[in-house]
């Protein structure tokens, strides 16, 4: 055996303490390092982590939506108010999608997904250029107020056009394509988060929202206004916004029935939730309901709260500690869902290490972004009326053109509520200035008010041209959110259906100017309106909604035939609101198409095309099912018609004969492109538990036995087949 030398001995003795010593020294190092700031930790020893190292008045601190810095931690000051309804909202450039309510219309949820990603991909690149240069402001952020999944349970709330219209499912599904295409499908990161708005039983009316209530009974609740609210907390929607009203004589921020027991117990939502902004301060102020901040700060705590719109948890929490009302452990389990978020959103991760690190200017607003906002205006847009099938135009059948109308240049129209802005947005006069051509006269005039009923313009120009656009309706300032609409005399909500008056003798005076010529009335809106008192002079008709920047390029594209009009109402247009229930009742009898039994002007999910489609079975459904079954079933659409098309092929139920069972309801939908003399197959599921109603008696979720009829149709009217079926549960 070779002796190892006595040098060579003590050179390996020092290696071995050496490495001992470095080894020693990376362990203190590592455990020098809070596990909060530990990216390969556990999210939830995370967040417990940063729980144990802040006091008591930090946390306090972090509960307010502008959430303060706290400069021992390196932590900053962070504003979680952002909006993100259709676009990028108050955050300078940013790309400007149709209203929630014209993306209703679309029946794409794929379309919506689209919508949804593109918003939240200019989201991260906002809040990148922000961040390198140390900017913090409120909209500039990455947890967005949005979507609003309210029941548009009737036409006169003004802000209903923030919603996906009055139909549950219809709204359910998409919210949740909304919620997943902001939210990202990173396992390990949010791209950004979503909020599902307002909880819950909150439509209106505007001006007295803040001490308003509610009265809702159990069946309209678990039927109509919560099934949203449980699909996106069911996909995991990251946060749920209360409303400011009162359900049933309970504030919704400290609602122990709804928010503590539905919410948070019932369906164990593992988000965080949020007050609307000064929902605390109307608890105590305007509900009455209890006597301070202090005593509501412990309530909210109680009920669910973990952010507030406002200030009183910040101000009053610790307060309500040291008087007992609460305990620490309480404010705790509180603020851990909201540190959970930012967590998931990396803000306290080396920012490189986001998938999203790489998005900046090149995001916003692109060739991209701005042809999905134009795909998006098409697939919206309704066509309501085409007498002896005016449209398409031929380019060819006309010489020169005339645009008038009040909203016809307005930037407000194409907006809408909560909206972002750019300098590439095409009203309805350059969309079609553009669209004809050089060769092509094109003129335009403001023509009338809104209020004026004697005094117009254009009406001789429209005389001297081949054929006439006018586009006329209401305007964000006329319905929306208290406040905002400045012009409504009903804070924000409509007295009646009721065009503009100065629209309605406008469109009476240009017909009996232009009594032989071509007139295309263009109507944008929320909302309902009353299309009958204009109808007679228009040869057709198309509700444009707020179509968001594109607006103008996409009806240019639908006027001269580039694409086939597909939109459907994701709401009935009523006759009037005298044939409604009073306003303030939020009884869903006699509202909707699943309760209201009188005549309509448009049913919900009308839509008429260029084109013309036939319906046929490729596949019945069975003539039985079980409650762990699904209804399938297959239709062949064909395209009979002169042109391609998009087709929106709709599944509704009609239930048997019980008490107050819906008349029928959406229970799937499909759009599907079909070319010109071909056709699609159609494949819809439904699974027999959707069938379920909600006993009064039993306080739960019953399948019903008896004979249920599938009808397929186009809209909830129209049935182009049906089939019977018998449920055994």
């Amino acid at each position: 055996m070779t002796s190892i030398t006595p040098s060579i001995k003590k050179a390996g003795q020092r290696a071995i303490l050496t490495a001992a010593l470095s080894a020693i020294s990376y362990s203190g190092f590592a455990q020098s390092k809070p596990v909060y700031k530990d990216e390969q930790q556990p999210l939830d020893k995370r967040v417990q982590s940063l729980i144990n190292t802040l006091t008591l008045e930090e946390k306090a601190s972090l509960m307010g939506y502008r959430s303060k810095e706290v400069p021992r931690l390196g932590i900053p000051a962070y504003n979680w108010w952002n909006e993100g309804l259709h676009g990028v909202a108050r955050a300078g450039q940013a790309t400007v999608f149709p209203q929630a309510i014209a993306l209703a219309a679309t029946f794409n949820e794929d379309l919506v997904h689209q919508v949804a990603s593109t918003i939240s991909t200019e989201a991260r690149a906002k809040y990148n250029l922000g961040v390198q240069k140390d900017r913090h402001l409120q909209y500039m952020g990455l947890t967005f107020w949005s979507p609003n999944i309210n029941m548009f349970r009737d036409p006169r709330w003004g802000r209903g056009q923030e919603t996906y219209g009055e139909d549950p499912y219809l709204t359910a599904h998409m919210g949740v394509a909304y919620v997943k295409g902001m939210q990202g499908n990173d396992p390990l990161h949010l791209k950004t988060s979503a909020t599902a708005k307002h909880f819950v039983a909150h439509s209106g009316p505007e001006a007295t929202r803040d001490e308003f209530n509610a009265i809702v009974d159990e069946k309209d609740l678990r039927e109509t206004y919560l099934p949203a609210f449980k699909a996106l907390v069911d996909n995991n929607v990251e946060s749920v916004m209360t409303a400011y009203n009162r359900v049933n004589g309970e504030p919704n921020s400290t609602s122990r029935s709804y928010l503590n027991a539905i919410l948070m117990k019932e369906w164990r939502f593992k988000g965080h939730v949020v007050t609307d902004c000064g929902a605390l301060d109307d608890v105590f102020l305007r509900h009455k309901v209890l006597k301070s901040g202090v005593e509501t700060a412990a309530a909210a705590i109680k009920a669910g709260i973990s952010l507030d719109c406002s200030s009183i948890l910040q101000n009053d929490v610790v307060t309500a500690i040291k008087r007992g009302l609460i305990t620490e452990a309480d404010l705790n389990k509180a603020l851990a869902p909201v540190l959970k978020t930012e967590f998931k959103l990396g803000f306290f991760d080396d920012p490189k290490n986001s998938p999203y690190f790489s998005y900046g200017a090149d995001s916003i607003n692109n060739a991209g972004h701005i042809a999905l906002t134009r795909k998006a205006a098409q697939q919206s847009m309704v066509l309501l009326k085409n007498k002896n099938n005016l449209l398409p135009l031929k380019q060819t059948d006309f010489s020169s053109i005339m645009v008038l109308g009040t909203n016809a240049s307005s930037l407000d129209v194409l907006a809408g509520s909560y909206h972002g802005v750019n300098s590439k947005m095409v009203d309805f006069v350059e969309g079609i200035t553009g669209a004809v051509g050089l060769d092509t006269r094109a003129e335009y005039d403001l023509g009338s008010s809104y209020t004026d009923t004697t005094h117009f313009g254009g009406i001789w120009g429209a005389g001297n041209a081949d054929v006439t656009v006018a586009v006329i309706g209401l305007s964000p300032v006329l319905e929306g959110e208290a406040g905002d609409a400045f012009l409504s005399t009903t804070g924000g909500d409509k007295a009646n259906l009721s065009l503009p008056e100065g629209n309605i003798a406008f469109m009476k005076a240009l017909r009996k100017g232009v009594p032989n010529k071509p007139i295309i009335a263009v109507i944008t809106g929320g909302s309902a309106v009353d299309i009958a008192a204009i109808e007679p002079y228009a040869d057709a008709i198309i509700m444009a909604w707020y179509p968001g920047e594109q607006g103008g390029n996409a009806f240019a594209d639908l006027l001269l035939g580039k694409v086939s009009p597909s939109g459907h109402l994701p709401l009935t247009f009523y006759r009037s609101t005298n044939d409604l229930p009073e306003y303030h009742s939020y009884s869903m009898q006699g509202r909707t198409y699943r309760y209201f039994k009188g005549a309509v002007q448009y049913p919900f999910g009308f839509g008429l095309s260029y084109t013309t489609f036939d319906y046929s079975w490729k596949t019945q459904p069975q003539k039985s099912y079980a409650s762990k079954d699904s209804i399938t079933f297959a239709v062949t659409v064909k395209n009979t018609g002169k042109m391609n098309g998009d087709e929106v092929v709709q599944a509704y139920i009609q239930y048997p004969n019980l008490e107050r069972m819906p008349i029928k309801e959406l229970k799937g939908f499909k759009r599907v492109t079909v070319q010109q003399g071909q056709e699609q197959v159609v494949n819809i599921t439904i699974p027999v538990k959707e069938l379920q109603k909600w006993n009064v008696k039993k306080h739960n979720w019953q399948l019903y036995k008896g004979t249920y009829q599938l009808q397929v149709g186009d809209n909830s009217a129209s049935v182009k087949l049906q089939s019977s079926f018998n449920v055994s549960p």
